[in-house]
């Protein structure tokens, strides 16, 4: 009896029966492992079960969520949270906030967020290797709280400063949870299906986006009364962690690895894996060890150091600028606005946006499914190519409506073009491949400068968008048209100086 295989999204292999006793992942360089493929047998095509299933949705609802519920929150609810700031203002100072000082107070308030991300994202793999990938997680609710109760009681107050600081606080939250999560998902699930379980941390994070514009809606939580209850509500996702994830396992490879446990590790793995022989898995991680104890420990400063890790280094790190420099959180956190500019009443603007979001959560859904048979590769490069083209139609169309009543509505058709090639590869690819490119050595200090990263360019998206947006006005996404011209070059002349080494 024979199975085929996909190797490079191109080729059929026929493998013998035999040969497919344990998972093999083929690789000639450590570049090519964003296009690895996984050979498996029966019993490990059937690893997804209930309890790694429970493990992943306690990772991602909890943390993956708090994130994306955060990055949306502001967005809808921005009208009632501007006449607070304007309220607030005049009576300090007895007079309205001018424009100015709204758009610069208002950016500050989208770009706190990120600001937290970079310093949560870039201490991330201290804590994961101090406190192990669940303790981080689990530790790192109590910023989660904090930022909640400051955002939440702002309102009472009176100060926008706390609404602030409790952005800048939520968002070191995030940044942690963006660098703790995927390390969680990829070191408890089976190689098999580490592309699958991490595709789950976007669906996730989109999930949270959408529950967020959803609740800031004007007849929901998006009122002058209500909107604290709204920003107040990532304290949620921090309850159902607390619950659930104290009864998952720790991660195998960092009990194994880093604790040097492997009568724990081995506990660990027979939990989530609901068997009781995962001997191939323990003597993998032996051998690792093994490697691991002959080298020195790993800095972020290392990583730069060592010749065989810049390729996948220069491609982890490209991969986080194409997700963000693409202009995504442009489109979440300015969707509104875009709505209204193109000619949209602020309630249909409104639930524009909420379907956007809606269609960014099933495409996420149908990316997961496509995963692993696709591969990395293909599906980052057609996404990024949608993007471009998305981009360039939503530029056309806001600069000609004035013209063109019409255009306004293709100018949706964009929006709904961009976000569906976003959620096919960039938008989930980026998180997980940094984990799948090096090994347990060196992985941690790669995720928290690929965090940082992430977080940098999505602090530069929050601040300068606005600017740009008042001085470019229809143009404003020109600059992100350049942006993912010059991302696709580079990601081409990668493949194409990976594929000449293959052969």
């Amino acid at each position: 009896m024979e199975k085929k295989c996909l190797l490079s999204d191109k080729s059929d292999v026929s493998v013998d029966q035999s040969k497919l006793t344990r998972i093999a992942i083929l690789e000639s360089s450590r570049e090519e492992r964003i296009d690895a493929v996984v050979i498996m047998d029966e019993e490990t095509s059937s690893g997804f079960n209930g309890r790694l299933a429970f493990s992943i949705a306690s990772c991602v609802l909890g943390a993956s969520f708090t994130f994306g519920y955060n990055t949306g929150v502001v967005n809808t609810a921005e009208g009632v949270i501007k006449d607070f700031y304007n309220r607030t203002y005049q009576s300090r100072d007895g007079k309205a906030m001018e424009q100015s000082t709204m758009t610069l107070l208002w950016s500050f308030t989208v770009a706190a967020f990120a600001l937290g991300g970079m310093i949560g994202g870039f201490s991330a793999g201290y804590f994961c290797n101090k406190y192990g990938r669940k303790g981080t997680l689990l530790r790192n609710n109590l910023l989660n709280l904090l930022g909640g109760l400051l955002m939440m009681f702002s309102d009472n107050a009176k100060s926008y400063e706390m609404l602030i600081a409790g952005r800048l606080v939520i968002g070191i939250c995030a940044g942690i949870f963006t660098g703790a999560a995927p390390l969680y998902l990829s070191e408890i699930a089976p190689i098999s299906l580490r592309g699958f379980a991490g595709v789950f941390n976007q669906l996730a994070i989109t999930f949270g986006v959408m529950i967020s514009e959803i609740l800031g809606l004007q007849f929901i939580l998006g009122t002058d009364n209500y909107w604290k209850y709204a920003v107040g509500m990532t304290i949620v996702p921090m309850c159902f962690q607390l619950c659930t994830l104290v009864w998952c396992p720790e991660s195998p490879r960092y009990l194994m690895l880093l604790k040097s446990d492997e009568e724990s590790a081995e506990k660990a793995l027979k939990w989530l894996r609901n068997k009781v022989d995962v001997s191939d898995e323990i003597e993998e991680m032996r051998k690792e060890g093994e490697r691991m104890r002959k080298s020195k420990k790993f800095s972020i400063t290392d990583l730069f150091h060592h010749k065989e890790l810049l390729t996948p280094l220069i491609i982890g790190l490209v991969m986080q600028l194409s997700q963000q420099w693409g202009g995504i959180n442009a489109v979440i956190y300015y969707s509104t606005e875009i709505f209204e500019g193109a000619g949209l009443s602020k309630a249909n603007a409104q639930y524009a946006t909420v379907g956007v979001g809606g269609v960014n959560v099933a495409m996420t859904f149908v990316s997961a499914l496509i995963m692993d048979r696709a591969g990395r590769r293909t599906l980052h490069l057609i996404g990024l190519g949608g993007m471009f083209v998305g981009s360039v139609v939503l530029t056309i169309g806001l600069e000609y409506q004035s013209d063109h009543k019409w255009l306004s509505y293709l100018c949706i058709v964009a929006v709904v073009l961009y976000i569906i090639f976003f959620a096919t590869g960039p938008g989930s690819i980026p998180w997980f491949i940094v984990a799948e490119l090096f090994d347990q050595q060196s992985r941690s200090a790669a995720v928290s400068l690929a965090v940082l990263t992430n977080w940098f360019a999505n602090f530069c998206v929050a601040l300068g968008y606005p600017e740009m947006n008042t001085h470019l006005k229809q143009l404003s996404f020109v600059p992100f048209v350049c942006l993912l011209i010059l991302l696709l070059v580079v990601h081409i002349f990668q493949s194409a100086r990976d594929q000449r080494k293959k052969h």
